[in-house]
Order: structure tokens, then C-alpha cells, then sequence
């Protein structure tokens, strides 16, 4: 699991006028943090340090820390609201976490040995990728920041569904909890398909070609 420490502070100046006000700033992003037993906190998260964590993919799949008023809450990421057309983020929503809770979060897959795949070095085969991240259950200590999918033995017209997936001890996929109707494809392998439209292309410009040719001597002969 990754460390990741935010530095925050309560805000007491709300609505829509402060926040807009924050912004301009430049140093602060408005935030909340909701959820358990305690009421929600309308916070302000130091800019810096907040824009360069979100660059990492696992800042989204961990149990965060944010030191607020000299005490730390243990959170995770809910939600994140983006300007429309800036590279800005104008708003975040964290929810606390109880280590003795399971919690329910969303966590990337990477997909490894493609490289050493047969079907798709030697046999022309096409990776296809259904799905980019799958949802799990478990205690915050068990988080995992991914799961691994390794593809090196797979073989061509091979698709791997969820229950194929090897998931760490505590953790559960969401989706197979609701029956076998849920274990949703992830990825696949099967073969390059054959572009036909290209192919035909290049014939009918071959046969454009060979009727120029066809033309031409015969306005030589005619002459």
C-alpha cells in the first residue's frame, strides 16, 4: 500500500464565494471529509503536495493521510471535480475509514507479460484490454494499490474473466458477489484480423494501373 500524507486545515469561510476565492489564491484546494461517526468537514488541502499525489495512479487505490489541526484522519479518495477546460481540480471528497471496516474502492489493473505472450510474439495474436480497473472489498490494511494480470502463458482465443484473477488474502471482487452472471470478461487474445478494406484498396490500384498501361499501348499501336 502507498504513503500518502496531505496537510490540511478546517475552512470557516464557506460557500460558493469562498471557494472561488481559495482557488485564486493558488495555494489551498477545497475539500470535505464525511462519513463515519463523525459530522462532515469542510477542509482546505495544500495545493502542492495534493497536484503532485494525484500524478500517481495508486494515489487513488490507498488509504490516505490527512493531518488536520495537528490529528490525522485515515481516508480514501471518493470523488475529484475537475475545472471544464483548465488543468485544475476545484474541488475534493474524502471519506474516512475504519480500520476494523471493509471498504469498497476501485483499483487498476496492470497487465503483465505481453512481452513473453506466444500468442501474441509468434502467432500474430491482438491483446484486447475490456477492462482498465475492477472494484474489491477489504479491510483498509489489505488494500492493494493493483492487481497484477500476468498474460505470458495465455494462449490465442483465450479471454480472461474475473474469477481468473488471483486477488491477495482479504480482498474481494465486488462483482462475483452478485452471482456468476457478474464475472464480467477483463481481457483477451485473439487473431489480427485481416483488413480486408486495405487489401481490396491495393488490388483496385494495382487494377487501375494495369488499365493505364493497357491504355497507353494501345494509342501507341494506334499510332
Amino acid at each position: 500500500m502507498s504513503d500518502f500524507t496531505l496537510n490540511a486545515r478546517v475552512r470557516h469561510d464557506l460557500g460558493k464565494g469562498a471557494s472561488r476565492r481559495l482557488r485564486r489564491a493558488n495555494e489551498q484546494v477545497p475539500a470535505i471529509i464525511y462519513g463515519g461517526e463523525q459530522a462532515p468537514e469542510p477542509i482546505s488541502v495544500e495545493k502542492t503536495s495534493f497536484y503532485k499525489a494525484i500524478e500517481e495512479e495508486s494515489f487513488f487505490s490507498s488509504v490516505l493521510t490527512i493531518q488536520l489541526d495537528g490529528k490525522s484522519q485515515q481516508v480514501v479518495v471518493r470523488d475529484l471535480q475537475r475545472h471544464p477546460y483548465k488543468p485544475l481540480v476545484t474541488h475534493a471528497d474524502f471519506l474516512r475509514v475504519d480500520a476494523t471496516h471493509e471498504i469498497t474502492l476501485n483499483v487498476p489493473l496492470h497487465v503483465v507479460g505481453e512481452e513473453a505472450c506466444k500468442a501474441i510474439k509468434d502467432d500474430d495474436g491482438e491483446l484486447h484490454i475490456l477492462s482498465n480497473d475492477v472494484q474489491i472489498s477489504c479491510l483498509p490494511k489489505d488494500l492493494p494499490d493493483y492487481l497484477e494480470v500476468d498474460i505470458s502463458e495465455l494462449e490465442m482465443g483465450t479471454t480472461l474473466h474475473l474469477s481468473d484473477l488471483k486477488v491477495p488474502a482479504g480482498v474481494t471482487l465486488v462483482d462475483l458477489t452478485h452471482g456468476e452472471d457478474h464475472d464480467n470478461a477483463v481481457l483477451s487474445v485473439t487473431k489480427a484480423k485481416v483488413r480486408v478494406d486495405e487489401d481490396e484498396d491495393e488490388d483496385a490500384e494495382g487494377d487501375d494501373a494495369a488499365k493505364g498501361d493497357d491504355s497507353a499501348e494501345g494509342k501507341s499501336s494506334d499510332e
